[in-house]
């Protein structure tokens, strides 16, 4: 069913001011914490793989890089979220808000899993409630920068190709693109029934898949190093006796020697 909006309303609905407070809460806190809240929280696509920090797919969209980062995410869902709260309700509005945030995330790991840059910002869960807005008020007019009227439907369709062109073209200029589709594509794919909350679990399955390859790749490259090590030490003992080596390197053989008797044993 689509609506068409007549007004601009401007009343705070329950989810969206509840979101809005959480979200400049932590920002409060991160003008005292900002780096340690980066590192732990943000989203860290070869951390997720490493470390296997998961919680970051979800807790990075609680962050932001400054005060202009968060006015604008905030501004926007306070447009466009309250109309759509209005409609599902505020249970149904905040599930689907998580769930084009975490699937931001998803996205960012899947396609960049070897970046070392932080991704934060409630962005993901914006263009996936700008993608249910275009739906569900197809014709509603949005100002562009508060001048040029466009329906709410051609409004998402130019969002949607930007970031599309952004990522075909990324270049890691800081800002979180994949995460940002992902979010759009995320909405729209549970909108159309087409995504369930089933498919987050298949999704972490994956992360969790990727990193155990990655994990087992970084092991046999480790332990191919260590076998050279240890063929060259046993070519000098061989060549020269035992005494050659030492005291360093005869600690490195045991340890060494230990480590290939656990690693046959498992």
């Amino acid at each position: 069913m689509h609506y068409y909006r007549t007004g601009f309303d401007y009343r705070l609905t329950t989810g969206v001011k509840n979101l809005i407070i959480i979200n400049t809460a932590i920002f409060i806190l991160q003008l005292f914490l900002f780096k340690q809240l980066i590192e732990l929280f943000g989203l860290t696509p070869v951390m997720v793989f490493e470390r296997f920090m998961l919680w970051q797919i979800f807790t990075y969209m609680f962050l932001h890089g400054d005060i202009f980062h968060i006015l604008f995410n905030m501004l926007a869902l306070w447009m466009f979220g309250r109309s759509l709260e209005a409609i599902w309700g505020t249970k149904e509005f905040i599930k689907y808000y998580l769930l084009c945030g975490i699937g931001g995330g998803i996205a960012t790991c899947l396609l960049t899993p070897d970046s070392a840059i932080h991704s934060i910002g409630a962005s993901a869960g914006i263009f996936g409630i700008l993608v249910a807005y275009g739906m569900n008020f197809p014709e509603s007019i949005v100002l562009i920068f508060g001048l040029f009227p466009m329906k709410a439907k051609h409004f998402v369709i130019l969002f949607g190709v930007i970031e599309l062109l952004a990522c075909m073209r990324y270049t890691g200029d800081g800002i979180a693109h994949f995460a940002h589709l992902g979010g759009m594509v995320v909405g729209y794919l549970y909108l159309k029934n087409i995504l369930t909350w089933n498919w987050m679990t298949r999704a972490i399955n994956e992360l969790k898949k990727k990193r155990a390859r990655k994990t087992r790749a970084k092991k046999e490259i480790e332990l191919r190093l260590l076998k050279e090590r240890v063929d060259v030490l046993l070519g000098k003992i061989s060549s020269d006796g035992m005494e050659s080596l030492s005291r360093e390197e005869k600690a490195f053989l045991e340890k060494a020697g230990d480590f290939l008797r656990k690693y046959s044993d498992a």
